[in-house]
């Protein structure tokens, strides 16, 4: 046995919140390959949907680096935990709590956050992220810093940023465009509107769907969109879109009956694994390494400026936003847009005035 060097910079070190674990990889056959893994990276904080803390990011970096250097591993699938959500981003609570008002933190975190997107397109093997329920914010960032997309096709994909404060520059501005074009880049990342997993594979957004709600013994597709119907000329519905109306209805009635199977899911990432495998492991690390260069174009061009500005944001629109949503009660955990608007037309000025003036609020009651 030839005495390998150890490159590792941290070896056996992980932070609570991520999970490391080695699974044996299989061949086309299904058979297990003897001495050989995948590398299953899984954000485990299911209670806040996967968002990461600090000290997670640090957990997805050590990770990313930890598969890179293990000679034995094939592939590396990228998750979350539990069945709602692969990851929604940044922890807010920790937003709010901390980094909101302190530009200076948070631009340390940047530093992390953007470490964490780099081991990700850095990585020595190729990297499967496995959708499991909502990609949404930064959870979408360092989900299109992934080489492959193999999802539930009840997953959500979408952008949060400018409704809490933010804007997508963690790498949503980079890759976005490059996925599905300008405009429907422009679209999400300023709407912030979701997309279905169906719509995410019509735009070329994922590599794979799978279907995983179990009705009365079935696998059926998701029942919450449109899937038989294509766009034309007289703005028909669209494949992949969300059903409206009385099929809404019946559709969230159908959804509530089922139950969430994930097997499915595995074994669509097993299989993209499995075929990975069976080719020259060289040769598949430098195509990757080359396909990534347009991610890395855009994202080394400007995550440095990035950082700084959604640093110094902390002490306006995001302090506000992160802390509407932390803050705010169940009903409304959006800041007062319009108010805002209105009073920086009138010239105020951005302190903690402005921002206690346009955090929600609970509703009064009728006065009896």
């Amino acid at each position: 046995m030839f005495d390998f060097k150890n490159h590792e910079l941290a070896p056996d070190l992980r932070y609570e919140g991520v999970d490391y674990e080695l699974k044996p990889a299989r061949d086309t056959s299904g058979a297990t390959v003897d001495g050989l893994f995948n590398a299953w990276i899984t954000l485990n904080n299911p209670t806040q949907y996967n968002s990461y803390t600090t000290d997670m990011v640090k957990g997805v970096i050590l990770g990313f680096r930890a598969a890179s250097e293990d000679r034995r591993v094939n592939a590396v699938i990228f998750t979350g935990a539990g069945s709602r959500a692969f990851c929604t981003g940044g922890n807010t609570k920790e937003y709010a709590e901390y980094y909101a008002g302190r530009p200076d933190e948070y631009a340390r975190y940047m530093r992390l956050f953007n470490d964490m997107v780099t081991s990700i397109l850095m990585c020595d093997k190729p990297v499967i992220c496995r959708v499991n329920g909502m990609r949404i914010g930064g959870g979408q960032e360092i989900g299109m810093a992934c080489d492959f997309t193999v999802a539930s096709d009840l997953a959500l994909f979408g952008q949060a940023g400018p409704k809490h404060g933010s804007a997508p520059d963690g790498g949503s501005t980079d890759f976005l465009p490059l996925f599905v074009g300008i405009e429907r880049a422009m679209e999400s990342c300023t709407l912030c509107e979701t997309w279905s997993a169906h719509k995410a594979l019509r735009l070329g957004l994922v590599t794979e769907i799978v279907p995983v709600l179990v009705v009365d013994g079935t696998l059926i597709a998701n029942p919450m969109v449109v899937t038989d119907q294509y766009a034309d000329s007289f703005g028909r519905v669209v494949h992949g879109d969300f059903k409206t109306g009385s099929d809404r209805v019946g559709a969230k009635e159908t959804l509530k009956s089922g139950t969430v199977d994930l097997s499915h899911l595995d074994e669509a990432v097993e299989t993209l694994a499995a075929k990975l495998i069976e080719m020259m492991p060289g040769c598949v690390s430098k195509t990757i390494s080359s396909i990534r260069k347009h991610k890395l174009e855009h994202w080394d061009a400007n995550r440095e400026t990035n950082r700084a500005w959604l640093a110094l944001n902390m002490m306006t629109e995001a302090n506000a936003g992160f802390r509407a949503f932390n803050e705010g009660p169940r009903s409304n955990r959006e800041a007062d847009f319009i108010g805002l608007r209105q009073r920086l037309a009138e010239g105020q000025a951005w302190g903690p005035e402005l921002i206690e003036d346009i955090l929600p609020r609970e509703q009064e009651g009728p006065v009896a």
